[in-house]
């Protein structure tokens, strides 16, 4: 638990590398409302004061990180309020915010789903995300209506639409749909395509990228390349769930032939969650190897994050804390933070190399001392407790 939570400061303070992040929305909370609507999403609001800590930290630990903008992205419409200016103001006259930040999720008519005061790191976020959706699932209501029978196309598509929002299987619904079309070219049937397109291991997903040009002229390229994405990433999840590697590697196939640009970091990410999921420690270091060779270059973030994921879910292995030893030690040579050094000797001293990891520490407490009296009192306490 103590290396975990050290871990997971670590990977914290560092930051979340070069991620798409969240999109936050810039036009005015009136016309947010209007895009919820439109749109049928909740708007996600980060009622946030620029002088609040624990905003700055999430605005940059959480948003920027991939995976919360993949989510985020995709099921809601994000906007930053300052409350104390602007919008602002007027926005906490009808919404109270008493904390920053206050994490409001409101429907296109102005109501409160729920809020959340206080910052979430990338895990909490992300469940709260999925609860959201849960609360917001309208799917409910078509259900009744299809299991009458009512196949009208509209609802039809809406049924599908609101099982994905909410995170349910919507391929039954959407396959029964098209088996019974006659042709898909209609701009109702390459929209609905587009919608129902959600793993990469499907019929619907073949249809969807036949259709491509098609939809791309409805939708933009940029809605499709997402829809490609998210859908290769369900498929990857479903792997990891059910230990299947075959269907890795046919999410890793789809990915560079439909979205190349993307391809190779997508493809050596998910080996190694599905490796680390599995227990194969060697396939796994050899896609981070891969990874930080590829993908992470020079970027100390990622080469810290990665040497600190390798330590967390692989302590006792020795080939594996060498690993994120060299790692962190080149995140840390090439960042000269204090963040990277204290990483490094971490990990140092998880391996037993105490003399190394005093002088990594060392060096650690002289960057912090140009940066902040907290950050001196975190590396001499690291310092003491670990008896360097």
């Amino acid at each position: 638990m103590k290396l975990r939570l050290f871990i997971a400061l670590m990977v914290l303070i560092a930051g979340q590398g070069f991620g798409q992040g969240i999109e936050f929305f810039h036009g005015s909370w009136e016309e947010a409302l209007e895009e919820a609507k439109k749109q049928e999403k909740v708007i996600f609001i980060d009622a946030y004061a620029t002088w609040c800590g624990p905003c700055k930290r999430m605005a940059r630990e959480v948003f920027p990180d991939e995976k919360v903008g993949e989510f985020y992205n995709r099921h809601f419409i994000n906007l930053k309020l300052d409350m104390e200016k602007g919008e602002g103001l007027t926005f906490r006259k009808t919404y109270p915010v008493s904390a920053f930040p206050t994490l409001y999720f409101i429907n296109g008519d102005g109501e409160v789903v729920d809020k959340v005061r206080g910052a979430q790191d990338v895990d909490g976020f992300l469940r709260l995300g999925e609860k959201i959706l849960s609360q917001a699932d309208n799917s409910d209501e078509y259900a009744a209506e299809y299991e009458k029978g009512n196949r009208d196309p509209e609802l039809v598509y809406k049924y599908v639409r609101a099982l994905n929002k909410a995170g349910k299987s919507s391929l039954k619904i959407a396959n029964e749909y098209f088996d019974n079309q006659q042709g898909l070219t209609s701009d109702f049937n390459l929209r609905f395509l587009l919608e129902a397109a959600v793993e990469a291991d499907s019929k619907i997903f073949s249809m969807m990228t036949e259709n491509r040009e098609a939809i791309e002229r409805l939708a933009g390229a940029e809605a499709v390349r997402n829809q490609i994405y998210s859908a290769c990433q369900a498929t990857a999840r479903k792997a990891i769930e059910f230990r299947h590697e075959a269907l890795l590697d046919e999410a890793v196939d789809k990915m560079n032939k439909h979205y190349p640009e993307k391809a190779e970091a997508f493809e050596l990410s998910s080996q190694m969650d599905f490796y680390r999921n599995t227990g194969d420690v060697k396939s796994y270091l050899k896609a981070c190897k891969k990874y930080a060779k590829k993908v992470a270059g020079d970027n100390p973030d990622e080469l810290n994050k990665l040497s600190s994921e390798i330590a967390e879910h692989f302590s006792r292995d020795g080939d594996a804390m060498k690993q994120a030893g060299e790692l962190a030690r080149e995140a840390a040579e090439k960042g000269q933070q204090y963040q990277y050094y204290l990483n490094y000797a971490h990990i140092l001293s998880l391996s037993g190399e105490q003399e190394d990891a005093r002088e990594a520490a060392e060096r650690a407490l002289e960057l912090a001392r140009s940066e902040s009296p907290a950050a001196v009192m975190m590396v001499e306490r690291f310092i003491q407790q670990n008896g360097l």
